[in-house]
């Protein structure tokens, strides 16, 4: 009996030993990166065991150079970088997430007022826009969320609709003669005629999570939904298309709200944060911050504000080079000119 036990354990060392260990993999990448630097990528096998080869990519594109890889014309946000290794007959895949970042910091900008405007307190605003001499609201609430056109210098609302109650309504923006508006989890925006607010369409929300703010550049519709990301929508469809994922050279920026497009850039609110993001709609780098902290402070003076009516609505006078800023339930509504800090 003894001398078969001692048989099987012979045996079973003998094959064990003679079978080579498991690969194991470990890719070595940063978490994240500014992309005025070198990607550097490395696989190594922890058993120090043979690999025949290697190759790499980032997001499904090849790496040429996997020691010194040139990132600096790519989008920021979360990328995916793979290696597959090969070794016998097998190949095994190992991925990691990385993050890349703005190649430098911010710039700051404080605000000096220009003139102050009356603006309903009873809008809960989530979108503005200036176009021929008025301002175009949408404000939120459910039962209480509304589309309406604004004189500016009285803050007379001359022309509203008001949505169905199952709405929240929320960011807005006009482009080629239609309104565009978008509701905030309901996954479907609204399009209307400009000049007498017929609605004439619909369209639904693909990838992106809720709807928050809407902006255009002229030729480019662009949407936030509440996260770091902006959506680029076809302007016909307004499906997503792609999308930039906004960061500072240090982290993603979330809580994107209203949006607007001032002379080649994305203007965002920061949603209960009071400043306004400046950001590069090529590859989502903030470039600048608006702090508007005192223009909140003065409005808290000026009347009694909850948690909920913060800074939202950012409107552009091409024209006359004027932007304008309010916020929910605010009673006011400034135009601002923005002054970099030295």
């Amino acid at each position: 009996m003894y001398k078969h036990y001692y048989f099987l354990l012979l045996i079973s060392v003998l094959f064990f030993s003679s079978c080579e260990k498991e690969y194991q993999f470990k890719l070595e990448t940063p978490k994240k990166i500014q992309i005025n630097k070198s990607l550097n990528v490395s696989l190594t096998e922890i058993n120090a065991q043979k690999i025949d080869k290697i190759t790499y990519s980032l997001d499904g594109k090849a790496i040429e150079n996997p020691s010194s890889f040139d990132i600096s014309n790519a989008k920021l946000g979360n990328h995916s970088i793979s290696a597959i290794a090969y070794f016998g007959n097998k190949t095994k895949k190992t991925t990691n997430t990385i993050t890349f970042l703005a190649a430098k910091p911010y710039d700051v900008y404080d605000f000096k007022i220009i003139n102050t405007y009356p603006h309903d307190p009873t809008a809960y605003t989530q979108g503005l826009e200036y176009h021929n001499g008025y301002l175009y609201e949408s404000t939120g609430t459910r039962g209480q969320s509304t589309l309406r056109k604004v004189e500016l210098k009285t803050g007379k609302v001359i022309q509203k609709i008001e949505l169905d109650d199952a709405f929240f309504g929320e960011g807005m923006t006009i482009y080629k003669d239609k309104i565009y508006q978008l509701t905030w989890e309901s996954k479907k925006g609204f399009i209307y005629n400009l000049d007498d607010f017929k609605q004439i369409g619909t369209f639904d929300y693909g990838r992106s999570v809720e709807g928050w703010g809407l902006a255009n550049s002229g030729d480019v519709i662009y949407k936030s939904d509440g996260t770091s990301k902006i959506w680029i929508l076809d302007s016909d469809t307004l499906k997503e298309k792609t999308a930039i994922e906004v960061c500072t050279d240090k982290h993603p920026v979330a809580k994107l709200n209203e949006l607007e497009f001032i002379n080649g850039k994305l203007y965002s609110n920061v949603y209960t944060n009071s400043s306004i993001a400046i950001i590069n709609p090529k590859n989502g780098a903030v470039e600048a911050v608006a702090d508007m902290n005192p223009l909140v402070k003065l409005m808290k003076k000026k009347q009694r504000l909850d948690g909920n009516e913060v800074l939202n609505g950012i409107a552009y006078d091409k024209e006359n080079n004027r932007i304008f800023i309010t916020g929910k339930h605010w009673n006011s509504l400034f135009e601002i000119e923005l002054v970099k800090k030295e």
